[in-house]
This record gives structure tokens, sequence and C-alpha cells, in this order.
């Protein structure tokens, strides 16, 4: 890495932070004033701050089981250091969750580059409607493409006229090619279609779209199976990664759709949207720890560029970071 790739990486990595830092700011400030009003008048963290701790992550959507982790770890903690000051609270919560997703979860991805032994690297993306399918495709897409890949995307939610629009547009604005059919065509037609042109163009990622429906499991998982049967006709292996979107604006539902999804298909990366509109961005840590699937990717912002790579580490310090600090 030359010189000016080094400082360039740098200013992208500032920026990035920044984004993450103000995407992350209404899970943020909900966190901080529940945990401020927990140890309002007490100078050390004892069983009743763990208590109300607790009840803080729950309601956070953290989650239950993720939450009894996390006080359980700061529990061994106080126990082995003695008379931790309330003070310390925020920074002790942060250094355990890092390590506990640590423990549980694969490497943080670095950048959007694919191993070449793949070509090209299929991604089936799956998700119920409303998520932020289509825009998270358009804006992987985007990011994909800045990275040096050539992209093509396929339109396989062929159930509704107004995906395989969505999805051309995004393709417009992002300079990627799309591959459609009619409404009411065979999504695995479509999908065929896509990973032929994209051999045959010598691009090096395909993205395919397909229906988010989630009222008939059995439905979905047959619909699911013989897109990946076809696909693996064209490019033996694909799809190599079937990236589930999630919204994490609504919490709780969003891991109860990570459960369906995992027992319809072998789901194998994770994407988080809509994180900049609500407070209940700890839904993220919650599912990171629960499922043995990476969250590859998060939505902070609407912007074009809002798609990034989760990286477990710089999430909870922007989530614990007091504002001062930048």
């Amino acid at each position: 890495m030359g010189l000016f790739d080094f400082f360039k990486k740098k200013t992208n990595d500032v920026q990035e932070q920044k984004v993450l830092d103000r995407g992350l700011e209404k899970t943020k400030e909900g966190l901080f004033s529940k945990i401020t009003k927990a140890v309002i008048g007490r100078s050390v963290i004892n069983d009743e701050v763990l208590d109300e701790l607790e009840e803080i992550l729950i309601t956070s959507d953290i989650g239950v089981s993720t939450t009894l982790k996390i006080i359980e770890r700061i529990q061994a903690r106080v126990a082995r250091d003695k008379y931790l000051h309330t003070s310390e609270l925020n920074n002790i919560l942060s250094e355990e969750i890092q390590d506990l997703l640590t423990e549980h979860n694969s490497t943080d991805s670095n950048d959007f580059t694919y191993d070449n032994t793949h070509k090209p690297y299929v991604i089936m993306v799956v998700g119920v409607n409303g998520v932020g399918k289509t825009t998270t495709i358009g804006k992987l897409a985007h990011k994909l493409k800045l990275a040096g890949n050539r992209v093509v995307l396929g339109a396989a939610d062929t159930f509704r006229a107004a995906a395989v629009d969505q999805l051309k547009l995004w393709g417009e604005r992002v300079q990627v090619r799309v591959v459609a059919q009619a409404m009411g065509s065979d999504p695995a037609s479509v999908a065929y279609d896509t990973l032929q042109s994209a051999l045959a163009n010598g691009e090096d990622v395909t993205i395919i779209d397909t229906a988010g429906r989630l009222h008939n499991k059995v439905a979905l998982m047959n619909e699911l199976t013989k897109i990946k049967q076809v696909m693996q006709k064209v490019v033996p292996g694909a799809p190599h990664e079937i990236l589930l979107v999630l919204d994490a604006s609504t919490g709780q539902n969003a891991i109860e759709q990570c459960k369906q999804f995992m027992q319809a298909t072998d789901v194998n990366a994770l994407a988080l949207t809509k994180l900049d509109g609500t407070a209940k961005g700890g839904v993220v840590i919650g599912i990171s720890d629960q499922f043995k699937i990476p969250v590859k990717y998060i939505g902070v912002g609407e912007g074009i560029d809002h798609l990034q790579l989760f990286n477990k580490k710089d999430f909870v310090n922007s989530l614990f970071k007091q504002s001062d600090e930048g």
C-alpha cells in the first residue's frame, strides 16, 4: 500500500466511524440515559445496580439469553476486582460485550473483495418485504464496485413488479447490470439466466434478489431450494453466500425472523438495516451472540455509502463512547 493509499484509507475509516456514530445515536442515547439513572446515588457496582442493568439491557432488545451472559461476566469481574466504581460501568460493559462477541463469532470482514476461486461469487439475498432488502442489494453492489468488482444483479423477486423496478433503478444508479424477466416469471429461471450472463461477461460477483415472503415456510423452503439447485447447474457450489436482511428497528421480531429463515434455508451471513432510525440497535448484539451466523453488514443511514461491514469492536466502542469523546 502506497503512502497516498494509506492516507486515503485512514480518511475513509474516520468518515465511516462518524457515520456509524451518527447511526447509533438513538440507541446510544437510550442506553446512556437508562444507565445514568440506574447509578445515581450509587458509588460501586453492586447487586442492585446489576439487577437494574439486566432490565436495561433486556429492554434495549439485546435479548434475555445474551443479557444474562453479559451480567454473569460482570458479576465475575466484580467478585474478582471488588469495589468497581459505577463510573467504570460503560467501559466494563463495552469490554465484556466485545469479548463475548469475539468468543462466539467468526472474524470480521475487512473489505468488500472476494476470493477469486469463486467467479462469479454468488450471493443470494433473502428476507421479508419491507426490511430494506432491495436497498441493501443496491448499496452492496455500489460498495463491491468501488472495491474493483464487476457486479451483476438478478431480479428473482418476480412476484412484485415494484421489486423488479426498484432493483432496476438501483442498477441504473450504481451503474451495474440487472438481469430481469417479466413479472410472474419463474425465479429460478431468472437466477439461471443471471449466472449464465455473469459467466459470459466475466463478472466477479452476482447478487440474486428473492421474494420476501414468510407466510408459508414450506413453500419458501421449496422455492429457495429450487433456486439453489438451478444455480448450481451453472456455478457449482452456488450460492456461496446466503444473506438474510433484517430490520433492526423491529427488535425482537428480527430475531424471530432469523430463526424462521434459518429453518427455511442455509443462511450464512446477516445484514441489519435501519439502525439510524431506531433505539433498538442492541438487537445487533443479541443476534450476533445468539446465532452461529456472522453479522456481515449494517445499514446506518439512507445514503448510498451508509452500508458498512460490521466490525464488533467498532460497533461496541461506538455504542458506549461518551459524547465528549467525539
